[in-house]
């Protein structure tokens, strides 16, 4: 039999997936692993939505909706528009979407061609560059080095070299955590757009910002795609349901594509999902155990030779310098993992070139999980 394989499977794996993989191959042989590794809250839905699903799963509501989603939720979200940010977003202009993985395919079959030239920063989540080699559209990696959160001096100078289709940046971001500045940001918006640059905004992290208030890229611009879900704050991870707020001339384009390609998302998670907004008193405690978690790594990491390489403005990563330990990350996640029995992933996932030198470690989980992972990494280290 001939089995014939495309160039454009041929992508990075992902190695924080990987490192769960072995995690859980040990957990299962009885190694108490703590696991840092994964971006993935430890706490369940809040109880109203697990109540819905409940619910509606009594009542057998599973089944087909609109390819765009639940009406009901799509005026959910955009009530959460006008309340969180003093936003008029018309229901019409959002997707609800199969986690924000279907959002990200979504939004660059729709808005690209194979060949096209499309702006990431380095160190940046690593699905964004993986999906779109996928779909053959050309990646420019844009090396954030000392600083932190790409803006508009980085888009001109890649868009000088070359011009660019798109540029897709997250605030609060992965790995890093780092926040867009609400005026770094609006120069971004305004500079792609006198570039004839498309934006596309990864804003997953929104609500788990600790020192500043949520800026969305939609209020710089008409023309920007925002991406966003219900995985992290609200801790809906494996339920896969995420949004998109998209401009007028994309709602058609998108839908049509979700038609075929994914029917319509999930109808329990999606009943589910409009009771998420009602749960901010729960959230809002999970938010503070993690920045709780946060003060300690803060302090931790540096003691024990991690110094961060990004601020910590966000979500819930540190994203940390290892060549006081090694210069190969992947080597020294496998050894901690294996030894220390603690979790992270290198950075190679986040920065093909300079991740040899970078870890990431997610506090997502408990306090006493976090403190306890500090004193196993301590003794290794001794």
């Amino acid at each position: 039999m001939v089995v014939s394989l495309s160039r454009r499977g041929n992508v990075e794996p992902f190695h924080a997936m990987d490192v769960l993989a072995e995690a859980n191959r040990l957990k299962a042989q009885g190694v108490p692993v703590i696991s840092m590794a994964v971006g993935q809250p430890s706490d369940p839905a809040p109880a109203k939505v697990r109540a819905a699903a409940a619910k509606a799963l009594q009542e057998g509501r599973i089944g087909y909706t609109d390819a765009l989603g639940l009406a009901d939720l799509r005026k959910a979200i955009a009530r959460h528009y006008a309340d969180h940010y003093g936003l008029d977003v018309e229901p019409g202009r959002i997707a609800v979407t199969t986690g924000s993985s279907a959002a990200f395919n979504l939004a660059f079959l729709a808005m690209f061609d194979p060949g096209d030239r499309v702006a990431i920063a380095a160190p940046g989540y690593p699905a964004y560059r993986n999906i779109l080699a996928a779909l053959g559209i050309d990646v420019v990696e844009i090396e954030l080095g000392e600083a932190a959160y790409l803006h508009a001096g980085h888009l001109e100078a890649a868009h000088r070299q070359k011009p660019l289709k798109g540029v897709l940046f997250a605030s609060p971001a992965n790995p890093t955590g780092a926040v867009i500045p609400a005026d770094e940001l609006s120069a971004l918006v305004s500079t792609a757009e006198a570039l004839g640059i498309a934006v596309i905004s990864d804003e997953i992290y929104h609500r788990l910002a600790y020192g500043a208030p949520d800026t969305t890229a939609l209020g710089f611009g008409d023309s920007v795609t925002v991406i966003n879900s219900f995985s992290k704050y609200y801790c809906m991870t494996g339920w896969r349901i995420g949004w998109m707020v998209l401009p007028e001339e994309l709602v058609r384009p998108v839908e049509r594509i979700a038609q075929s390609l994914y029917i319509s998302p999930p109808e329990l998670s999606q009943i589910a999902a409009i009771e998420a907004f009602a749960a901010t008193e729960e959230l809002e405690a999970v938010k503070g155990r993690y920045a709780w978690n946060r003060e300690l790594l803060m302090k931790r990491l540096p003691e024990l030779g991690f110094p961060l390489a990004a601020p910590m403005d966000g979500a819930f990563y540190a994203f940390c310098d290892v060549t006081r330990h090694s210069n190969d990350s992947m080597a020294f996640a496998r050894k901690m993992l294996a030894e220390a029995h603690v979790a992270a992933t290198p950075g190679r996932d986040f920065d093909t070139q300079a991740g040899h030198r970078t870890m990431r470690f997610s506090y997502a989980g408990s306090h006493d999980d976090m403190v306890e992972a500090m004193a196993r990494i301590e003794r290794w280290l001794r």
